[in-house]
């Protein structure tokens, strides 16, 4: 029976109410002592409530003597052991030795749910460290096997303050499998859901390409996507990953460009401890350990190095592969979805990329068209971005002209949808006006047009000083007529008079 018995607040109540159990000879298993408030667990539960309080009536400052369910301290353990439960990753509660404390429902299901051959076991029973390196003063992050099954476990020390020093007595580990790491790492480099319905466009190559998307996530395939830069060749992916089986599991993305050869072998592969100098004491998961179940997306796969490229083909071969620096055989569950800008044929007929692996990443192919091969999709991507610039910049949504359309429109857009993108957030972003206008736009994109023409002209070849003016001139009439399209317009902009422009264009067969 557990009782609940408020009293006045005076010293040494709590002694007499004791006193009166002791004097009865009534089994106390349990005392629980607050402000007005007594609380007692006794046995054997037979003794009668009201044979309590007429005892109790002796005692000065009773005010009631109720019976409950449950003590504080194991209401409060309830609800503690409710909370962890609800948590779906193991916790393992450990002492100071080493002894396994409390675990919650997720830790009960890694052996079978069999609670008692857990709490009370040594820890070092299930995994390979040391109690006295889990028992340490830091948190600390590291990969452990428990129960033959790898996990990151992140080790948090339990320390009781003392008078003189802060003691550890203990710690708490929470167990993380790779595959929730790697749904945790797939949330972090999507900022939203990037399915089918977030591919803009209405042109017929858009149509065709949105159904060979939809018809591609069904093919446990992999799958190599072409285009120009600033296509959106990763937007596809994403688009076939979350429209296939996969959708739950992880898709993680890497630029094979973006890393040099070593360490775009260990973001792959993983390593074992020890492997090199500085790699980390319990080694590291690669991707294709951390998607399991999901998509790998290798972006770039041009500039993957000709060994890397070997490596790939093999663990393509059966999935099968090692960490760096490890002996383990490891098995992977993951889709490959590979893409590049570049002509993968070409390069393989310079053997700069192994014909081989091209026909092992191009089982199912998509070609991403150019913006400028799909100009009918302009003015849809235009208002879609122009809305998504305004609220990020917390403006309302200006309106454009049909002129400054029309200018988007006639643009080559040599960066594509990323260009156009970039362009639109800037103009928003300086924008003051309600309408965006022709020459808001025109300047703009000729100041981009001059950057690009900047960076990317190169006059090594050049035969002598008149034939690289008249390359400089039909280059930069080539690119801005399109933006002013009149004589006066053009030769307003260049500060000429508009004879000389229409003499200019006459020459280089642009008028």
């Amino acid at each position: 029976m557990r009782l609940e018995i408020k009293s006045a607040d005076r010293i040494g109540i709590s002694q007499e109410i004791l006193s009166v159990f002791s004097q009865h000879l009534w089994n106390l298993r349990a005392i629980e002592v607050a402000t007005c408030f007594t609380y007692v667990h006794i046995e054997p539960d037979d003794v009668s409530l009201d044979k309590i309080r007429s005892s109790l009536d002796k005692v000065e400052g009773i005010l009631q003597c109720r019976e409950i369910e449950l003590l504080p301290s194991e209401r409060r353990e309830n609800h503690l052991q409710t909370l962890l439960n609800r948590i779906p990753d193991p916790i393992i509660d450990i002492d100071e030795q080493g002894i396994i404390l409390a675990i919650n429902q997720a830790a009960k299901k890694l052996i079978g749910n069999k609670a008692d051959k857990l709490e009370g076991r040594d820890i070092t029973s299930y995994i390979e460290l040391d109690h006295k390196a889990l028992a340490s003063d830091k948190a600390i992050t590291t990969e452990i096997n428990f129960a033959g099954t790898p996990y990151i476990a992140d080790i948090s020390p339990v320390i009781a303050d003392a008078e003189a020093e802060a003691k550890v007595t203990g710690a708490v580990i929470v167990l993380r499998s790779m595959n929730t790491l790697g749904r945790q790492i797939s949330l972090m480099q999507t900022r939203n859901d990037q399915g089918i319905e977030n591919v803009i466009g209405q042109s017929a190559k858009m149509k065709l390409l949105i159904e060979q998307t939809l018809r591609f996530a069904d093919l446990e395939l992999p799958v190599l996507i072409s285009g120009e830069t600033g296509t959106g060749k990763e937007l596809i992916a994403r688009a076939i990953h979350n429209a296939s089986s996969r959708a739950k599991a992880p898709f993680l993305a890497i630029n094979c460009a973006a890393l040099p050869e070593h360490l775009l072998e260990s973001e792959l592969f993983g390593y074992a401890g020890g492997a090199f100098t500085g790699a980390q004491k319990g080694g590291k998961p690669g991707l294709f350990e951390l998607a399991s179940g999901g998509t790998v997306f290798l972006d770039e796969i041009a500039e993957m190095s000709i060994y890397l490229q070997a490596k790939l083909l093999r663990f393509l071969q059966d999935f099968r592969y090692r960490r760096l620096g490890g002996t383990t055989e490891l098995s992977a569950n993951v889709r490959i979805i590979s893409a590049s800008h570049q002509n993968l044929v070409a390069l393989s007929a310079k053997q700069l990329f192994r014909e081989d692996l091209y026909y092992r990443l191009n089982v199912l192919s998509l070609e991403l068209p150019a913006l400028r091969d799909r100009k009918e999709d302009i003015a849809l991507l235009t208002r879609h971005f122009i809305a998504n610039a305004a609220a990020q910049v917390n403006q309302q949504v200006p309106d454009i002209s049909e002129q400054a359309m029309a200018i988007l429109q006639h643009y080559h857009w040599p960066g594509n949808i990323r260009q156009l993108q970039n362009v639109l957030f800037r103009l928003v972003a300086l924008n003051t006006k309600a309408m965006i206008g022709q020459e808001d736009l025109a300047d703009l994109l000729a100041q981009s047009s001059d950057q690009q023409a900047q960076a990317v002209k190169d006059y090594s070849d050049t035969r002598d000083w008149k034939s690289a003016q008249a390359a400089f001139e039909h280059g930069l009439l080539t690119q801005l007529y399109p933006l002013y399209p009149t004589t006066r317009k053009l030769a307003k902009r260049l500060n000429v008079s508009h004879n000389k422009i229409a003499m200019k264009l006459r020459e280089h067969g642009l008028d």
